[in-house]
């Protein structure tokens, strides 16, 4: 017997929380997006099947969330980010740079192991998930694979990452080391008018056809209001660890429907593209570090190929200056939408039956 489609909510939320607050007491990286992912996973690879056929967690609730979120990214903009100026520029020629050698790569992977030319491509774009599959499936490339590692890849980054640098750096990072994203008291008076700076941010991200709108358009009107000094912006922590269940639990989620061997081989392959990826990223940020002197783990995490909102909340608790980052993650996308439009056009893949 399934669930109904709010129990079903609910129930994903309350596992996703438990699971977020276990990894908190356990000192993991990243612990309220790590724990709730890894919980939502569970939940839907062995109770998938109790879910209603066609559940998808809501992504109207989701959205207030990434609100939050991309306020408190926007708060974090500064002088020190516009002192960058020439390095910004270097870090985009670098990431023009990463793109299409990223994707060759993937594409190249991808091949070896069976797939077809289209459904390689579109299984290694670095970025610009809703975009790749839907023009996979204008391509009828193979869906079920395309959307397995998209979904893996950025899975694969969010674990991959903060835990590589907790053992590259010696400790734990972000949150698991003592690091808040709130910062110190939070004056309640000012909490609406931040989320209604969010409200106003969401509605025109969305008019304006942001990339992934929902952060984009609260980042940059709250950093537009810190930068001018109109009233300082700040958040309680509780309400950004609520936000990191709330996405964690929705993309562990996605796991639902794969199963067995069929997970194991997408997850190995995943796990090969990233590294790939991140291999590829590190090598462009010590090049960068050396020119520009901005830190390694800074660039790292900009050219790390997850999910803006990820990699987004990953630079806020690291403290790795969130605005570049995000910049960097909304430009990697941009370019890999671009791309995808010309390879459509040029002969790049096969043509469409």
């Amino acid at each position: 017997m399934h669930l109904n489609f709010l129990v079903s909510t609910v129930i994903v939320i309350i596992l996703g929380a438990l699971g977020g607050h276990t990894a908190a007491y356990l000192h993991f990286p990243m612990p309220f997006l790590m724990g709730s992912l890894l919980t939502g996973a569970t939940v839907a690879y062995l109770f998938g099947h109790r879910f209603p056929p066609d559940y998808k967690f809501p992504q109207k609730l989701r959205e207030p969330f990434l609100m939050v979120i991309g306020v408190m990214i926007g708060s974090q903009v500064n002088s020190a980010l516009l002192d960058l100026g020439p390095a910004i520029l270097l870090a985009f020629l670098a990431l023009t740079l990463f793109v299409p050698l990223a994707l060759a790569g993937n594409v190249a992977l991808f091949e070896r192991f069976g797939a077809d030319r289209t459904t390689a491509f579109f299984s290694g774009t670095p970025g610009g998930l809703i975009e790749s599959i839907t023009m996979a499936e204008e391509r009828h490339a193979d869906l079920s694979a395309v959307m397995a590692q998209q979904f893996l890849r950025i899975i694969c980054v969010i674990v991959i990452v903060p835990v590589g640098l907790s053992l590259w750096i010696g400790h734990p990072v972000g949150s698991a080391g003592g690091m808040s994203l709130s910062r110190g008291d939070v004056d309640w008076s000012k909490v609406p008018f931040a989320l209604g700076i969010g409200l106003i941010g969401l509605w025109a991200g969305h008019r304006l056809r942001f990339p992934a709108a929902v952060l984009t358009g609260p980042l940059l009107f709250s950093a537009l209001v810190t930068v001018l000094d109109i009233f300082p912006i700040n958040l309680p922590q509780w309400l950004v660890n609520d936000a990191q269940i709330i996405v964690g639990a929705s993309l562990g989620m996605r796991f639902r429907g794969m199963f067995g061997r069929k997970l194991i081989r997408a997850l190995g392959l995943a796990f090969l593209s990233v590294v790939w990826m991140l291999c590829l990223g590190a090598l462009l940020a010590f090049c960068l570090t050396l020119i520009t002197g901005i830190e390694f783990d800074v660039l790292l995490v900009g050219f790390a190929p997850g999910g803006v909102t990820e990699m987004a909340l990953i630079a806020l608790s690291l403290a790795a200056n969130p605005a570049f980052v995000t910049g960097m993650h909304v430009y990697r996308i941009i370019l890999t939408v671009i791309l995808m439009g010309w390879a459509t056009k040029r002969g790049v893949l096969p043509p469409q039956n």
